[in-house]
């Protein structure tokens, strides 16, 4: 692709990254098959080729509009063109360049201003969310089912292993999953201390960032980033293994750290160490399976959604079916499994109707054959899914600690 950015953009690094990123796309529309919302929309413009023109325009001077906003804010951020595309396009990337131009050269009305502020003042942080969630949940039986279904069940957890092992690695907490399902960075702590390797929690580190890097607030969210790689740094000089992520959408954004911090003078060797040692649990535990203990089949059948962080941004396709499948549990084949669920952070709530037709697209697709649990790698697919799905919707790791431990 041929381009002509401002001057004033090429001689920033974004501006270079973004001008790199368009001259790589041959615009072959590849990306269209495998775009959920161009699927739905049939839009151009709601789709990946068409977003790139779109930011292409803003970046060679064209003044942003309120359409162009529009449709980059229908974008799921999935990546699933990503995955499809023959070019390499870094669309992911791109798309945050353009959505924080776009933010700063149009303006919202107040209602979207004081959601998309409230979403970054309250969901990175447990204690406030957790205080509006109890609020909801007193008020629950009052409410009309839309806020009902919204308002997620509080998963009660286990106890943490107090079993040493040489072997150790840090956890990320997470924000929204250790408000609502706790039990998750449990069973994941149980897992892993019968294979020989301690959890170490690291209780100042909530939020990757992702929330405010979604929403163009670059800004906050290095802040975010630097106020954990500043809080993790001991623990890394004292010689863990890893930084264990079991949320895929956290995994994606600590592994982009490194990126994220390449040109900062004081963070950027920091940030890439961190980005290395960032592991998706079904990494860690992909690369133990010789320790997991082959089970006999279990009398349960599970369909699991792959997150779009998981399949399209960590590049993780398979692993977790195979780890299931070996602790005995029974996989179902699930159609258009490429295809986002709807959540996408903060998409559910700023993007409610086409939010909801993907969740009971994919809804439909994970239920045609009648599991008896619904699995996924990510705690808003999780909470996403779960207002509409009739089976109960786990983290696939408490499945596969019920198998083991």
């Amino acid at each position: 692709m041929q381009t002509n950015l401002l001057q004033s953009l090429l001689e920033t690094p974004k501006g270079q990254q973004a001008n790199d990123i368009l001259r790589s796309c041959v615009h072959c529309g590849f990306c269209t098959a495998t775009c959920p919302t161009y699927q739905l929309l049939g839009d151009e413009l709601d789709s990946p080729r068409g977003r790139i023109y779109l930011i292409k325009q803003v970046l060679e001077g064209q003044k942003a509009t309120q359409k162009t906003r529009t449709h980059l804010d229908r974008c799921l951020t999935c990546r699933a063109c990503e995955t499809t595309c023959p070019s390499g396009v870094q669309y992911g990337r791109l798309i945050d360049i353009g959505r924080e131009l776009v933010e700063k050269q149009t303006s919202r009305s107040f209602t979207e201003r004081f959601t998309r502020f409230a979403l970054r003042k309250i969901i990175p942080y447990p204690e406030r969310f957790k205080f509006l969630l109890n609020v909801g949940t007193f008020f629950k039986p009052v409410l009309p089912d839309v806020l009902k279904n919204k308002i997620p069940e509080i998963e009660i957890a286990g106890e943490w292993p107090t079993i040493k092992q040489k072997r150790k690695m840090l956890i990320l907490d997470g924000c929204v999953q250790q408000t609502t399902n706790a039990q998750t960075n449990v069973s994941t702590a149980n897992v892993l201390n019968k294979l020989g390797i301690e959890l170490v929690q690291q209780k100042e580190v909530k939020c990757c960032g992702a929330v405010s890097q979604h929403l163009a607030a670059s800004e906050e969210a290095i802040k975010t980033i630097k106020h954990n790689i500043d809080n993790w740094w001991q623990h890394i000089n004292n010689g863990i293994e890893a930084i264990v992520i079991t949320a895929s959408g956290c995994g994606v954004m600590v592994k982009d750290y490194a990126h994220i911090l390449e040109n900062d003078e004081h963070y950027a060797a920091k940030a890439k160490r961190v980005s290395s040692l960032a592991r998706d649990v079904s990494e860690i535990l992909y690369s133990e399976i010789s320790q997991i203990p082959e089970a006999p089949e279990l009398n349960k059948t599970v369909s699991f959604h792959s997150p779009c962080t998981l399949q399209h941004g960590l590049q993780l396709n398979g692993i977790v079916e195979e780890l299931l499948t070996k602790a005995g549990y029974k996989l179902t084949q699930v159609e258009d499994s490429h295809l986002c669920c709807g959540s996408a952070g903060t998409y559910s709530v700023l993007q409610p109707v086409l939010s909801k037709k993907l969740l009971i697209n994919k809804i439909t697709n994970l239920q045609k054959s009648r599991p008896d649990i619904i699995a996924t790698a990510n705690i808003g697919c999780q909470m996403h899914l779960s207002t509409k799905s009739d089976k109960p919707v786990k983290h696939w790791i408490e499945l596969l600690e019920k198998a083991i431990c």
